[in-house]
């Protein structure tokens, strides 16, 4: 997510294979990386407009998830089936939106939320969805051209405190905050943050750093790191 003159210079090493789906989900991270820097800077005073990047390789049929009776996988914790998220809540800093889901257009761009509207929430749908084992990325704007949007405050969150993601399937999947760190954009950790993991992880991405408007984007950007520590039937 480092910004440079070519955008697939920013997704960095991919890791290697792991299992059956290991080497596409990295490549398809590999474009993420890149992808993502492009909706973060979107609907901003003067931004620029989206970068080009590959479109991620497609990925082979996939067996079927398991029932939602029984949702558990063994890993090293807990972890659920495939589902995708409809609603994100993190009370401490009054998040409470919507989904929509990230996919990349005709030319290999990633589709932003729509610009008018602050209240919204992306996930790379190409990725682990939340709760599902790997790293869900989730995205939002930081502000718009009307004034601060959904993760205006995000960088304000704190080690210990929770995210709920209301998934499709019935399921409320809460995660537990890790850390919260902010990166420059030329010396993103895309591997810290894209990379494999057998953890059902998640990762709260928005721009934040000063504003350059010579540069026409921000400096940085706030990641959240989060895991999934338990999950109701809602």
């Amino acid at each position: 997510m480092g910004r440079s003159q070519d955008p697939a210079q920013d997704a960095g090493p991919a890791p290697g294979p792991q299992g059956a789906d290991g080497g596409s989900r990295a490549l398809r991270w590999a474009a993420a990386a890149a992808l993502l820097g492009a909706l973060l800077i979107y609907n901003h005073v003067d931004a620029p407009s989206e970068a080009t990047a590959p479109r991620p390789a497609p990925a082979p049929a996939a067996s079927p998830p398991p029932a939602p009776e029984t949702p558990g996988i063994p890993r090293h914790g807990p972890a659920l089936p495939r589902s995708a998220p409809v609603r994100l809540a993190i009370p401490s800093i009054g998040v409470n939106a919507p989904f929509t889901e990230l996919t990349l257009d005709g030319a290999g761009r990633l589709n932003a939320p729509p610009a008018d509207d602050g209240n919204l929430v992306g996930w790379f749908r190409e990725g682990a969805s939340p709760g599902e084992p790997g790293n869900a990325i989730v995205a939002g704007h930081v502000d718009t051209r009307t004034g601060p949007a959904v993760f205006w405050p995000l960088a304000s969150l704190k080690p210990k405190e929770k995210v709920t993601v209301t998934r499709a399937d019935g399921i409320e999947a809460t995660f537990t905050v890790d850390g919260v760190e902010t990166y420059p954009k030329n010396a993103f950790p895309d591997e810290k943050v894209y990379g494999e993991t057998e953890d059902a992880q998640l990762r709260l991405i928005t721009c934040g750093g000063s504003y350059d408007h010579a540069a026409r984007d921000y400096t940085a950007n706030v990641v959240v790191f989060a895991h999934l520590d338990s999950f109701t039937w809602a």
